[in-house]
């Protein structure tokens, strides 16, 4: 075992705190990474805040991790020491199952190793990227290409993927009209990739006042979901939409901005259930659906995808004892649109 610098959760009401923990040694399959940066995701307080349920603590978050591999088990083939690399939201699957065969490890049947919070198959509880140092199966590390700084790709291992993985699915592109419910961290790249590829983009944010920010991004349109006029002007506009908010809404009523066949996408992931009226949906042979990350092989997919079209996360990279602080900004909605750790100041 490793001992490396991290920052932990000790329980769900307490403020993340400078640590140590202790990382495997590097077996035949393994890569080790000194962590360069880890973007702060929502998804990072729910957790420590056991808002999706207990935790064992104390807990280290984390799973938009961009590093250089520093030494690789004798058996690695899939990369080499001075890499540049990156781990998302898992480190392992069974990779056996129907799912994983199709390089859809993130729906693995028996269940995907989270980055961190989870049991691995050795029966470890994972620890995420808020630390300097990662050892991770060669299989669950993808390349960061040349085109990408470290800083902006750190979260594009969750954000990025998070939303690439449902515009590619249901077909974002030329002739097609998406929008994008929330500007934040995940709307903000929703707007860059559904532009990138093509697509009519909407942003439809509680207020105009990220407007400026959502027109030079991508998005052609920009209207406030709290202005009762949007969903009347609107109504039967969108092949698709995204939802990429955290906190509950009238699915129902975003439902009816869809034109005929047309799909509105949680990527977002509140604590309390989404009601929907059926009426929304038979109304117009409209879906509801959701979409989680992305496999490995997309995910590769996505960083090349964003190298060749010059599309980084928007950030503000912060150090180590500024954690604390993030949280709360993010939880205020004070971040435009990504923090991302510089884990030297670990």
């Amino acid at each position: 075992m490793t001992t490396v610098k991290a920052y932990a959760s000790p329980s769900a009401t307490e403020d993340l705190i400078a640590t140590t923990i202790e990382r495997r040694e590097v077996g035949p399959h393994d890569v080790l990474i000194e962590i360069k940066f880890a973007g702060i995701c929502h998804s990072d307080i729910h957790t420590v805040r056991g808002d999706w349920g207990p935790q064992q603590y104390p807990l280290v978050p984390g799973h938009e991790i961009a590093g250089i591999v520093t030494e690789v088990g004798s058996a690695v083939t899939k990369h080499a020491v001075g890499d540049r690399v990156g781990v998302g939201c898992m480190v392992n699957s069974c990779r056996e199952c129907a799912n994983c065969l199709k390089g859809e490890e993130q729906y693995c049947l028996n269940s995907m190793v989270g980055t961190y919070g989870a049991v691995d198959r050795d029966g470890t509880v994972t620890q995420g990227g808020y630390s300097s140092h990662v050892v991770v199966t060669e299989d669950f590390v993808v390349r960061i290409p040349e085109g990408l700084d470290l800083d902006v790709a750190a979260p594009l291992l969750c954000a990025g993927i998070t939303t690439y993985s449902p515009l590619r699915h249901w077909g974002a592109g030329p002739g097609k009209k998406v929008a994008v419910v929330g500007l934040g961290g995940l709307g903000h790249m929703a707007v860059k990739l559904a532009h990138a590829m093509g697509a009519e983009v909407t942003v439809l944010s509680q207020s105009l006042k990220k407007q400026e920010d959502g027109l030079r991004l991508g998005a052609d349109h920009y209207f406030a979901t709290s202005d009762e006029n949007t969903f009347k002007e609107l109504a039967g506009t969108f092949d698709l939409i995204i939802n990429t908010v955290s906190a509950s809404i009238d699915i129902s009523s975003y439902l009816q901005l869809l034109a005929l066949e047309g799909a509105l996408v949680n990527v977002g992931a509140p604590a309390e259930p989404l009601p929907v009226n059926a009426f929304a949906l038979i109304g117009g042979r409209r879906s509801f659906a959701g979409s989680m990350i992305g496999g490995i092989r997309e995910t590769q997919e996505m960083l090349d995808f964003c190298a060749e079209h010059h599309l980084g996360a928007e950030i503000e990279v912060i150090p180590a004892g500024k954690i604390n602080d993030a949280y709360e900004r993010v939880l205020a909605s004070d971040v435009r649109y990504r923090f991302v750790i510089d884990t030297s100041t670990l």
